[in-house]
């Protein structure tokens, strides 16, 4: 579960609000998409819910943690994807891997029956052996995916996740994702994929500039405009008229 209050953070000493007055509340059991143009605050957010970036007033808390009172415990319950696959060039898949296993302290046949299901799942078991350096983006983002989810972390936040990855690795996360939450755990993620956004959310958030738009179902989105519409038209509409 993430519960958000008052959330807002600004740059450029104040000048640029990136959000403001942000509250949201995603349940356990669902999965939340979170939608948006670029610029909009989608990805600051997702930092601040995840510890990297500290938030200038608000409230963030992880199935009751509070990410700024105590980050390493609310952490322990996050598996986190960022928008970017950035990672140790130098190391092989298993060596990366077994980092972040070590991080969170995760025993030797924990780790090992994770990788392999994961692996096979994502199709890059016989690439754990070979540099990072040498994967293409598709083949980063699937590691990443794997060290994400290591941990077994109950809430999971994605932040374009599908970028990168071929249809079947893309379905595999998606069913990953449908079966997560239907095990009564949490996955946030941003997409700008509306046809993705539609088929597999149970609900939507939309920002712009900032400040939350829309919360809810697209059935109920489609209810406020009174319009039987594509969520993508719908979204192109709110975006615009707001």
């Amino acid at each position: 579960m993430i519960e958000i209050n008052n959330l807002s953070k600004t740059y450029a000493k104040g000048k640029v609000k990136a959000v403001n007055n942000l509250n949201l509340s995603v349940k356990q059991g669902e999965i939340f998409g979170f939608l948006g143009p670029n610029g909009a605050g989608k990805t600051t957010t997702i930092k601040m819910i995840t510890g990297i970036l500290r938030p200038d007033d608000g409230r963030i808390r992880i199935n009751g943690i509070d990410v700024v009172k105590e980050p390493i415990r609310a952490k322990m319950h996050i598996g986190f994807v960022p928008d970017n696959p950035e990672i140790f060039n130098r190391l092989t898949g298993m060596e990366y891997l077994n980092f972040i296993a070590d991080i969170y302290d995760i025993d030797n046949q924990q780790r090992y029956d994770k990788i392999n299901e994961l692996a096979e799942s994502f199709e890059i078991k016989d690439a754990l052996n070979s540099s990072i350096g040498s994967y293409s983006h598709g083949m980063k983002q699937k590691l990443i995916i794997i060290g994400a989810l290591i941990h077994n972390p109950s809430v999971w936040i994605l932040d374009e996740p599908l970028v990168g990855l071929d249809p079947k690795a893309a379905f595999v996360l998606k069913d990953m994702m449908r079966r997560h939450a239907n095990e009564g755990n949490t996955v946030f993620f941003s997409t700008h994929i509306m046809e993705v956004a539609e088929k597999v959310c149970d609900r939507i958030g939309i920002i712009k500039k900032g400040e939350i738009i829309f919360t809810g179902t697209i059935d109920e989105l489609r209810q406020a405009s009174k319009e039987e519409e594509s969520l993508e038209n719908l979204f192109l509409e709110l975006v615009e008229n707001e």
